[in-house]
């Protein structure tokens, strides 16, 4: 089976705001970041998932670019295809 071209290919909703400022909202094809066991990305079709995240930079890949953000931690929430990043809480 060939592999999927990007236009065929799942994404996943990726929000990173702090109570003050949205840093990210749109479709993404993964998001990346540290927590205490290491580094891990999240890829459409992930089970459910929080966790507390480490000073790190997150790394979002979108269908045409990469997008860096550096965090001074965090906490992440995923469910159903979204991704929610909380920043200064």
């Amino acid at each position: 089976m060939a592999a999927a071209t990007k236009a065929e290919q799942k994404s996943l909703h990726i929000k990173v705001a702090s109570p003050y400022q949205v840093y990210f909202d749109e479709p993404g094809l993964s998001i990346s970041g540290v927590n205490k066991t290491g580094p891990f990305d999240v890829l459409p079709g992930h089970h459910n998932f929080i966790t507390l995240l480490e000073p790190c930079e997150l790394l979002i890949r979108t269908k045409d670019d990469e997008r860096k953000i550096r965090i001074n931690g965090g906490l992440m929430h995923v469910k159903a295809d979204m991704a929610d990043v909380f920043l200064d809480v």
